[in-house]
């Protein structure tokens, strides 16, 4: 019998590589190995569990009701979206200058980005330690990935890297889309700060005289970052001088609702008729491909976000599980220069990376003693957000022999 798949869509792999290997350590784990899982992206309690926020369960239950039964709104319930958008900028001037459309969580958010702001067979800008679904985004799309360096020799940003990478961009495809997952960065748990943020928007206006640049922002990890972690939002005012800004937002992580699929692209543009423009143009993206997101989702999330008593309390148990994540990474930080390990600065964020160079054989020999990690190209991601503090030990011994079996 003749395939029915076109050319291109054959031979893809069926299953995320995460997915993959988290699936190999469960099924070691229930056949009673002693396996530490430092693969996937929740975060979990010490003892397995994955971590919820209950003033966000009981609002999520709150709304179990036939009302919830119907259709959202193709962009999103105005509610919702205007809530996205205080939630990122407050009453400030910015949140006159932004637009939001629901998405299926941080994913949708990158793909609307994508579809709206490359050509078919134009590249998306990232570093060269990314998120690796966004190959899949733009692939799957039309589109590709082109990293540039992201770290410098020093360890700071490679500004000049990217720098380097806008021009070539605009100048072979006339245009260019630049992700910044920052704070918290997935997956080296890398944080900009106000001076790298600074000179990241000066280039960024030199590029943008040579065409057209969009930023997208993704904060996914942001509510996890501390205190330093909204310093981003001082740098958009002068990004819009120059750039068209997006912010990929999801209550994924935020609220500790992964499956719920809740997020939003909010777009930001100094130009009222732009600004419109950027609104049709994504709600365009929604109906043509999920058509429409969770209305239980935006119920709840629109609740946690405005009313004045959930969203204390959201704060302050999410402040709980946010003092977990941080011991762990301040044992990290202990285990990793007591080893000597090549790490990043790790400020903050769920992953840290290890930099090797031969990540698959790292990771096989960690797997040999039970330690599962995602390797990626240069490095094997590390997830910090489900290692208990007490097993960062046994990680960090399992790191150096992985990268021992190197030599």
């Amino acid at each position: 019998m003749n395939a029915a798949l076109i050319d291109s869509a054959r031979d893809r792999a069926g299953n995320d590589p995460i997915f993959i290997w988290h699936g190999e350590a469960m099924r070691r784990k229930a056949a009673g190995e002693d396996i530490l899982n430092a693969t996937i992206g929740a975060l979990m309690n010490d003892d397995g569990t994955i971590c919820t926020i209950p003033s966000v369960l009981e609002t999520f239950r709150k709304h179990q009701t036939a009302s919830v039964a119907g259709y959202a709104p193709i962009s999103g319930l105005p509610a919702y979206r205007e809530a996205v958008v205080r939630d990122l900028f407050g009453q400030g001037p910015l949140a006159d200058q932004a637009v939001a459309v629901a998405t299926p969580g941080g994913s949708g958010a990158v793909y609307a980005a994508v579809v709206n702001c490359l050509e078919p067979g134009q590249s998306m800008l990232v570093p060269n330690f990314f998120w690796g679904p966004y190959r899949e985004i733009t692939s799957h799309s039309g589109r590709a990935l082109d990293p540039f360096t992201m770290f410098a020799a020093d360890g700071t940003f490679d500004i000049e890297g990217m720098s380097a990478a806008l021009d070539r961009h605009l100048a072979t495809q006339g245009r260019a889309l630049l992700v910044l997952n920052f704070p918290c960065h997935n997956p080296t748990g890398y944080t900009l700060g106000p001076d790298e943020w600074r000179r990241v928007t000066e280039a960024i206006g030199q590029a943008a005289k040579r065409g057209p640049v969009s930023v997208l922002i993704d904060v996914a990890y942001m509510e996890y970052g501390g205190a330093a972690a909204r310093g981003w939002v001082d740098s958009v005012s002068g990004l819009m001088r120059h750039a068209t800004v997006l912010v990929a937002w999801t209550a994924s992580k935020s609220m500790c609702q992964y499956g719920a699929r809740t997020g939003a692209i909010v777009a930001l543009h100094e130009d009222d008729a732009e600004r419109t423009q950027l609104d049709n143009a994504l709600g365009y993206t929604a109906r043509s491909t999920w058509s429409n997101c969770s209305h239980i989702g935006q119920k709840a999330v629109t609740d946690l976000l405005t009313d004045p008593e959930l969203s204390a309390r959201v704060v302050a148990e999410r402040a709980e599980i946010a003092d977990l994540l941080q011991s762990r990474i301040d044992a990290f930080n202990d285990a990793a220069a007591a080893a000597s390990l090549p790490v990043p600065r790790y400020d903050a964020g769920f992953f840290v990376t290890v930099f090797t160079k031969d990540q698959d054989r790292t990771a096989a020999a960690m797997r040999e003693h039970g330690v599962y990690t995602v390797p990626i190209p240069g490095a094997v991601r590390v997830a910090v957000c489900s290692t208990p503090a007490s097993q960062i030990g046994r990680l960090a011994d399992a790191l150096e022999h992985g990268l021992a079996a190197l030599a």
